[in-house]
């Protein structure tokens, strides 16, 4: 089932949602942005998987569809495996597996401490969020890690984090001396480059799936398995 549209709203409605009938469909519910917290309570609620991916109107109903964006969905939804090759430089060298989880970064802060925040230890984060000043992306991080969620994870993949401008109260704290300061900081590894986010070029991530993550300096790939597909949901 594709959501139509980010934006907000699944906030008010989760202590409404029947999660337990939702995930007993066997539809697998794809979206992202404001679509991660029903992702977040589905699993938290029941451990249903499902895929942080394209949108109706946004991608498939798109002026120019991003070919790029519709194979990863299908290709992903085919399965049994998916893999997703990432071009970046700066990332430290790391081979890790767990459970891949995440989204937008706003809508996991928004839901810290409540009861569609799931426990998952030894995972794999990923996040993303548009138009967030590096320091409130920073800030978010932080709060992730104080509370103790950043230290059970393997690895913190960065998404795009674009949209915003900086101002002269900023005082030059751009996203690299952000991402220096959460490299120096944080109690895990963090790599950038991820194609995810709200940008019409982006990979499917099917959420709750198992993946290995590695590393070198010319880039990583995830390889995905073990989640829903079309052959098997």
């Amino acid at each position: 089932m594709l959501a139509v549209r980010g934006g907000y709203g699944l906030t008010r409605l989760l202590p409404a949602i029947d999660f337990e009938r939702l995930a007993a469909s066997g539809k697998l519910f794809v979206g992202y942005s404001d679509i991660t917290a029903l992702q977040m309570g589905l699993y938290t609620k029941t451990g249903a998987l499902s895929y942080a991916g394209p949108l109706l109107a946004g991608d498939f109903g798109a002026e120019e569809p991003c070919d790029f964006t519709l194979r990863q969905f299908w290709d992903c939804l085919a399965g049994p495996t998916h893999g997703i090759a990432e071009q970046a430089c700066g990332n430290p060298r790391v081979d890790v597996a767990g459970t891949i989880w995440g989204g937008n970064l706003a809508m996991l802060a928004s839901l810290l401490g409540t009861e569609w925040f799931p426990r998952i230890d030894g995972g794999i984060l990923f996040v993303e969020d548009i138009a967030e000043h590096p320091y409130r992306v920073e800030r978010m991080l932080l709060q992730l890690m104080h509370a103790g969620v950043l230290e059970r994870q393997e690895a913190l993949v960065l998404g795009d984090f674009s949209g915003y401008r900086l101002g002269a109260m900023d005082n030059g704290y751009d996203f690299d001396a952000m991402l220096a300061h959460l490299r120096a900081t944080l109690p895990v590894p963090v790599l950038t480059g991820l194609t995810f986010g709200h940008v019409p070029r982006r990979v499917t991530i099917p959420f709750g799936a198992q993946a290995r993550l590695q590393s070198d300096d010319a880039g990583f790939t995830l390889a995905l398995s073990d989640y829903p597909t079309l052959r098997c949901a």
